[in-house]
């Protein structure tokens, strides 16, 4: 009985679990043999590069879009069967600024509030302005607004019903720094109250800010976990160079590209990544550099952008 138990239990921590979804698009693959789980009051990240699939996925879980293969369920709802009672549980912020440019704030979110039938719509408006605050900037006109306000108030109404998950889509691009950081520490307010928020991210330090992440790229995920996990498991070996001349440090990375071993050279300012699979190749890929005096080595502790670039760079484009 108790262990009855604990499988409910269990279950019930499940928000999102999905497996086999793929979807296409006039012939093409968008998303292949997708699997994922997403547990209650985390912030899950998901990531990959344009036309990687985040978008058409998140729509096959918000009941949007009908995977032409594959099941799940999002809410404990069937992704293909219960689409209603998924997208009535679910608030989902689109990669674009959908609200109504030439209503006010206040407009905007009041009108939301009809829409999803709460009792008393402008104390709830009212109540989430206060909350984000946009106070002093109630009768703005919604297209006025900067990226970073414009953002604040997408938040705004796509919580204002109470969602049990929260879908992000890029929300962040094109927002200056100070308005993303701000952004996120509302994200993580709401996960500490419970709620469970999946955000797709082209940005690694929003990416390390995740309670767990996935990496998609040509519609396949290629890694899931922490941060920690992710980066560790991919079991890359890489060392840092640099030297006062960039000159040098350019010509270097041409070179160090054609050797066997190299899996990765990526610059960073005047200094380079150098990254391998296997350790010992590396090492002597690099050794007849590290004889010279005017660069400077050091092992490096891989970085989530070192393994990203690598995994794409072994990845099977599905669309060529």
């Amino acid at each position: 009985m108790n262990t009855a138990a604990t499988s409910i239990g269990s279950a019930a921590d499940i928000v999102i679990d999905v497996h086999g979804l793929s979807k296409s698009f006039n012939g093409r693959p968008v998303v292949r043999d997708l699997s994922m789980q997403v547990k209650r009051g985390t912030i899950f990240g998901f990531l990959g590069p344009n036309g990687s699939g985040k978008t058409t996925t998140i729509r096959m879980l918000c009941g949007l879009l009908t995977p032409d293969e594959g099941h799940g369920t999002c809410l404990g709802y069937d992704i293909r069967t219960q689409a209603g009672q998924i997208k009535s549980r679910v608030g989902y912020m689109t990669q674009h600024f959908s609200l109504y440019e030439d209503l006010s704030v206040r407009e905007n979110l009041e009108f939301v509030a009809r829409i999803y039938g709460l009792s008393d719509p402008i104390a709830a408006a009212k109540e989430m302005i206060e909350r984000l605050g946009l106070q002093g900037r109630e009768t703005q006109i919604a297209g006025k607004l900067s990226g970073g306000w414009k953002q604040r108030l997408a938040l705004g109404a796509c919580t204002l019903p109470n969602p049990q998950l929260l879908l992000l889509d890029e929300p962040t691009a094109g927002v200056d720094p100070k308005a993303r950081r701000d952004f996120w520490s509302e994200i993580h307010g709401l996960a500490a109250r419970g709620l469970t928020v999946l955000v797709s991210t082209h940005y690694m330090d929003e990416a390390e800010r995740c309670h767990e992440i996935a990496y998609i790229a040509f519609g396949e995920v290629l890694t899931r976990g922490t941060v920690d996990e992710v980066i560790t498991n991919a079991q890359l070996t890489t060392m840092m160079v640099s030297a006062a001349d960039g000159e040098a440090i350019a010509r270097l990375a041409n070179e160090l590209k054609e050797r066997p071993g190299v899996d990765m050279v990526a610059p960073f300012g005047t200094s380079l990544h150098v990254s391998g699979r296997d350790g010992a190749a590396l090492e002597r890929a690099i050794a007849s550099s590290r004889q010279r005096t005017d660069l400077q080595w050091r092992v490096s502790r891989p970085s989530l952008e070192d393994v990203f670039i690598d995994l794409m760079g072994h990845a099977r484009d599905n669309f060529q």
